[in-house]
């Protein structure tokens, strides 16, 4: 059951569309999660919040079908109160994206560190590294989002400039596994994270 955390400390477009590209290219049935109480409305019914208050369902716990993407989003609840249901979230769905708030939470470190989740940290490159100190040391998932190619200043998967329309298509629910973007990001789920 691979689970990948993603964290996008810069960008908040970037956050909201990275778990869906990765959930859309995952290797099953993929469920994001959003771990940020104050993260997007994504399209759809029901919230994490929502599971936590009334208790998940079965049908919650497991997908209906064994490929495609579904979508939890917040629903205003920290992760700490809504930790039991995204154990049992993780525990029955074959591939999770978890999306992390953009400030460190080591509640949010506990939880990864105990289920060996790995920490899938995506950062959009500027033509010039402007900031090469902000983030720690080790791999990333970096976007280039320009057509000008440079070097990534860290090991990790480098993700294409996306197409016109890829990120409304994901925000809006309408999914294009064919889009070269999204397949991209394959590469993510494939990479080595620790």
């Amino acid at each position: 059951m691979p689970t990948l955390a993603v964290w996008t400390p810069d960008d908040g477009l970037l956050a909201a569309v990275a778990p869906l590209a990765l959930a859309v290219a995952g290797p099953d049935a993929t469920l994001v999660a959003d771990l940020d109480e104050a993260g997007p409305r994504y399209p759809g019914d029901g919230s994490l919040a929502d599971l936590a208050v009334d208790g998940p369902r079965r049908s919650d716990l497991e997908p209906e079908r064994r490929r495609g993407t579904a979508v939890l989003r917040n629903g205003g609840i920290s992760a700490v109160a809504a930790l039991e249901v995204v154990e049992a979230l993780v525990a029955g769905w074959p591939s999770v994206v978890l999306r992390l708030p953009p400030r460190p939470d080591p509640d949010l470190a506990g939880l990864l560190d105990r289920h060996h989740i790995p920490l899938v940290p995506v950062i959009a490159l500027p033509p010039v590294d402007l900031w090469p100190d902000r983030l720690a040391e080790g791999a990333a998932a970096v976007m280039q989002p320009t057509r000008w190619r440079q070097q990534a200043p860290r090991p990790g998967p480098v993700l294409p400039r996306p197409r016109g329309g890829s990120w409304e298509s994901l925000l809006r629910g309408r999914i294009r596994s064919g889009d070269r973007w999204v397949r991209a990001w394959r590469s993510v789920w494939e990479f080595p994270w620790r």
